[in-house]
């Protein structure tokens, strides 16, 4: 057993070795010249999506914590994104995967997690955590539980995670230092990494984080009541939660922004004219954010680079956040959001 898992352990640092960094793709503001906006780009993983990295770690976790075995059934709770890269790695270490995901999940990413080989259980709210462990104990498998792990998985303090890859890929830009880092919370996990490395390298760097409507880290974050639940599910997929999550450390986090869905999505149908390229939602919350900082620095005559997430591709998304018919079926007018995010932005060349 201990060589199956040996073996396992080999593949995923090889698969790791065949792959390149992700880039830091570098904005200038129009409204905001002093400041420069970077986003990294975590489309460009295999699996496509931020959630390449967390699923790789926590694999590698499971593996040296002895919960995965030769033949063990992987289970996991998720939005689509993290059920996508853990099916890849499954599907690598020859695996059966099963994903419990809620209905509301694009059809591109359940589509992905079969191409990769995994089956899809649909449940909804927090029954998807539920599910999971009934499925893991029924099955005689392993839940791999990102919403617990995410946060303990990764080593903070370097080895190639993410925050390390940003900070050394700033190192020779006007401001290498970012005045902030602008992250997005699904699990947690990464939002705990960047803080947490960034006070072990003693950074200035301040982290914002910016959740999502129907989610409650930001009502966690004011109150420090980890009671709080909503029964709404998120519309923006890989981020916000309904309950407060394991993984989220509210105690690393400098400020926290509550932005309205109509807001990312304004905000990345405004980015697809500016960079060419369809993105995610979460990337929308985390870029208006990110310029609502940048417009707040000019205000107090500062200069700097803030640095924020692309987290995955608008192609996963083309029937919901890009389609009109199905903004009106969620009541969504992004309108006025659109017309905020162009003034935030400044004139376009």
């Amino acid at each position: 057993m201990r060589a199956w898992v040996k073996q396992a352990i080999r593949k995923i640092e090889a698969d790791f070795q065949r792959s390149a960094d992700t880039h830091l793709i570098k904005l200038d503001i129009p409204a905001a010249p002093q400041v420069t906006l970077y986003l990294k780009d975590e489309s460009i993983h295999p699996t496509g999506s931020l959630k390449h990295r967390l699923a790789r770690s926590l694999f590698l976790h499971a593996l040296c914590n002895g919960w995965i075995k030769e033949g063990t059934p992987i289970i996991e709770s998720s939005s689509g994104s993290t059920a996508v890269s853990e099916a890849y790695f499954a599907r690598l270490l020859g695996l059966p995967f099963i994903a419990v995901v809620p209905p509301t999940t694009s059809k591109e990413k359940i589509d992905l997690i079969s191409f990769y080989g995994g089956q899809c259980h649909f449940a909804t709210g927090t029954d998807i955590y539920c599910e999971a462990k009934r499925l893991a104990k029924e099955l005689n498998g392993h839940y791999m539980d990102q919403f617990t792990f995410a946060e303990r998985a990764t080593d903070w303090r370097g080895n190639n995670n993410i925050a390390e890859s940003i900070f050394d890929q700033m190192k020779l830009e006007t401001h290498p230092v970012p005045k902030w880092v602008v992250m997005s919370p699904g699990t947690g996990g990464t939002s705990a990494t960047i803080g947490r490395f960034i006070r072990y390298m003693q950074f200035d760097t301040q982290l914002c984080v910016a959740d999502p409507e129907f989610s409650v880290f930001y009502d966690f974050y004011q109150t420090r009541d980890p009671e709080i639940t909503i029964q709404e599910c998120t519309r923006i997929e890989g981020i916000g939660r309904p309950r407060v999550e394991p993984s989220f450390i509210p105690d690393i986090v400098d400020r926290m922004e509550k932005v309205p869905d109509a807001t990312s999505i304004a905000t990345i149908r405004f980015l697809e004219k500016v960079m060419n390229r369809k993105c995610g939602g979460s990337t929308g919350t985390n870029v208006y954010t990110a310029l609502k900082l940048a417009h707040e620095m000019v205000a107090a005559g500062e200069s700097g680079s803030i640095v924020t997430l692309l987290c995955d591709g608008g192609e996963r998304y083309l029937d919901t956040y890009y389609n009109d018919a199905w903004l009106q079926e969620q009541s969504i007018d992004i309108t006025q959001a659109m017309a905020e995010v162009n003034s935030l932005w400044g004139k376009m060349k």
